[in-house]
């Protein structure tokens, strides 16, 4: 890769700047009138089972809400999920986009980064025309804070899967991710492996948001598999446009484990289990 190619991958520092449809409710057909005796509901089995171990169901009803009322509480913590925030910071990040070399925005998506440390970071992600734009944006000052370009034309290899780690790791990551490659010829460098703050990985991996899950409208931004074939088709797009001299054009699709060479990762603990990542309400400090 040259050294104008290089140029295009580098972080830029910014100064501070001023749903899905539900789903249909499938209709259940009843047995004609009374020939066939109805089967018990899930819920009326779970309900005789619960009694048979002697467990009252307005106790098993309690714990629910108990468990659905924590977990709202530590969703509404992230700023995200302010009313207005996520459309304000789209709207930034949309202003700074440069239409002549990133083209138009295509779509956005709200990702978690996963860094070679195991570290999460909360990234706004826009797939454009011509670019991968990642962002950095700070929700709680409502500012874009970083911008991070991949010329799509230099995507080469997207690989979806779990994740693992090495045989003596003793990390651990659930779920799934997907990683992208932009330069399949050059390996991190031995420096950039036990650096916990490197940024000349030929790669970036993202998995799911954590609140994916607090409504129809995030569940779509943060869809990790659709984000995948949308920046596969923008990819795909891009090499017949734009096909950068020397290099196979196409991107090649892999559905592999995602592999974290991280084996402490003390660091990446407390972090991902502050979630210190994120922009998050942590409470008053001090008295």
């Amino acid at each position: 890769m040259t050294e104008a190619e290089e140029v295009g991958f580098k972080t830029v520092e910014l100064e501070h700047q001023g749903e899905s449809p539900a789903p249909e409710s499938s209709a259940q057909i009843s047995p004609p009138g009374g020939q066939e005796e109805a089967e018990p509901s899930p819920t009326d089995q779970a309900d005789q089972t619960g009694e048979e171990a002697g467990v009252p169901p307005d106790a098993r009803s309690t714990g629910n809400r108990w468990v659905s009322a924590l977990d709202q509480f530590k969703l509404k913590r992230f700023f995200v999920l302010r009313p207005g925030t996520m459309n304000q910071a789209i709207e930034d990040i949309g202003a700074l986009v440069d239409k002549e070399v990133d083209g138009t925005v295509q779509s956005v998506w709200l990702m978690a980064e996963v860094d070679h440390w195991n570290n999460e970071k909360e990234r706004v992600v826009l797939i454009t025309d011509n670019s991968l734009l990642i962002c950095k944006y700070d929700f709680m000052m409502l500012n874009c804070e970083q911008i991070q370009r991949i010329p799509l034309n230099f995507v080469d290899r997207i690989s979806h899967g779990v994740f693992s780690f090495p045989k003596r790791s003793l990390l651990l990551r659930e779920g799934e991710g997907v990683r992208i490659f932009w330069d399949r010829l050059r390996e991190p460098s031995f420096s950039s492996r036990w650096n916990p703050f490197a940024t000349d990985y030929p790669f970036i991996t993202f998995t799911y948001h954590p609140v994916r899950n607090a409504s129809d409208k995030f569940t779509t931004l943060c869809e990790v598999q659709n984000f995948r074939e949308q920046l596969k088709e923008a990819a795909q797009k891009a090499h017949a446009a734009k096909p950068v001299p020397g290099k196979a054009n196409g991107v090649l699709v892999l559905h592999q484990p995602i592999e974290i060479e991280a084996y402490v990762g003390l660091m990446s603990f407390i972090g991902n289990q502050n979630k210190l990542g994120y922009c998050l309400a942590r409470g008053n400090i001090g008295f």
